[in-house]
């Protein structure tokens, strides 16, 4: 008995070992993978051209293209979202005085190999089908158009924000501070797209960030009316990446998963008022101010927070909404780190007047500066 004993134990550690070394290599296999995507990342960031070179005396950094407008035979207007917001904020800049046309930067599309630095290659080619895209957007119609329309006169100028996305960081950097007059599709993720947000640009500026800025400290300050699922999925395993997010609980995403993420979540009912809000936000950027360093903000300003928006059902003022941004500058300012503001959401016509009503507060309190519209000159 003793010797049939002594060769059980000798198969039984025989086994253990073959299963040990299946073990090791299947991990050391996941290991080389992970490294040989790093290596691709690093080589697609290193070899973007998104990164322009932008001279302080020609151009202001807020970033804007005409090309950023949904426009195609008024389907866009199925989706409560004003696809031309962001043409009317810098046409109210420039009316204004606030800021000269020539002044403002025009960012490149982002490419293919540009969304491979955080998409999968399988919801890149996913985008091929109209189908999907509807699903993305909301709009149901858009599922019935032949794909090269779709991505002309959808992906296309999704792209060219994702591109404004990623430059504003170089830019805050270089000055500061940057204004995207878009981007924000804060509920994309690497893998999946979801209420009206095809891309991740937020992930991919900051990805972009830590390879060519030596950025390694990033907080993201969302105060889009809606949780931002899609970066808090993108950043689960990122300590790098502090997030404070203020968002309405009882309308989507609901994204119970992601939110574990949060580093400190804010979880809103329907009908705060601006006092409220406002309160709470101010607890909430003195609590960060002693706990995380961030090297740059990225300010998701949604302003689907207003009163009267169908979406976001908060009764946030306009002249909250202009409070909201100058504390967030502040912080950002008081913690001497560049910023990126990013429109995001924000369901009204009156949306775009109110942030560029917020955007000339914040040239006024010395927060941005805005040279280039002193003169009250709009050409």
């Amino acid at each position: 008995m003793a010797k049939i004993w002594s060769w059980v134990q000798v198969d039984s550690i025989r086994s253990l070992c073959v299963v040990s070394f299946h073990q090791r290599a299947v991990v050391m296999a996941a290991s080389s993978t992970l490294q040989e995507d790093q290596v691709k990342q690093k080589q697609r960031i290193e070899a973007s051209k998104l990164y322009i070179n932008v001279s302080p005396d020609e151009k202001d950094p807020v970033v804007y293209s005409s090309s950023y407008n949904v426009s195609f035979l008024g389907i866009e207007k199925l989706h409560p979202f004003d696809a031309s917001k962001w043409s009317h904020v810098q046409n109210f800049l420039s009316d204004d005085g606030v800021l000269k046309q020539k002044r403002i930067v025009e960012p490149v599309e982002a490419t293919r190999d540009d969304l491979l630095v955080v998409h999968t290659e399988k919801y890149l080619d996913s985008l091929n089908s109209s189908y999907v895209v509807a699903q993305i957007t909301e709009v149901a119609p858009v599922a019935f158009l032949p794909n090269f329309l779709v991505q002309w006169k959808l992906l296309h100028p999704f792209r060219k924000q994702v591109g404004g996305t990623v430059l504003s960081a170089k830019l805050a950097k270089e000055r500061g501070w940057a204004i995207n007059i878009g981007g924000g599709f804060h509920h994309c993720c690497a893998n999946e797209g979801g209420g009206f947000c095809a891309y991740a640009d937020i992930t991919l500026a900051i990805q972009f960030a830590y390879t060519r800025l030596a950025i390694s400290r990033v907080i993201i300050i969302d105060l889009d009316a809606h949780q931002g699922n899609g970066h808090e999925r993108d950043f689960t395993n990122d300590d790098r990446v502090y997030i404070i997010d203020m968002y309405n609980e009882d309308i989507y995403p609901q994204d119970f998963k992601a939110r574990k993420r949060i580093n400190q979540a804010v979880a809103l009912k329907s009908g705060t008022k601006t006092d409220r809000y406002l309160a709470l936000l101010s607890q909430e950027l003195k609590k960060a101010a002693t706990i995380f360093k961030p090297e740059l903000v990225v300010y998701n300003a949604g302003t689907d927070v207003l009163e009267g928006d169908p979406l976001g059902r908060l009764l946030v003022s306009p002249e909250g909404v202009k409070q909201r941004d100058e504390m967030v500058f502040r912080f950002a300012k008081d913690q001497k780190s560049p910023i990126i503001m990013l429109t995001s959401g924000g369901y009204m016509k009156t949306s775009a007047r109110v942030i560029a009503d917020s955007i000339k507060n914040l040239a006024a309190k010395r927060l941005i500066s805005l040279p280039s519209g002193s003169s009250g000159s709009s050409s």
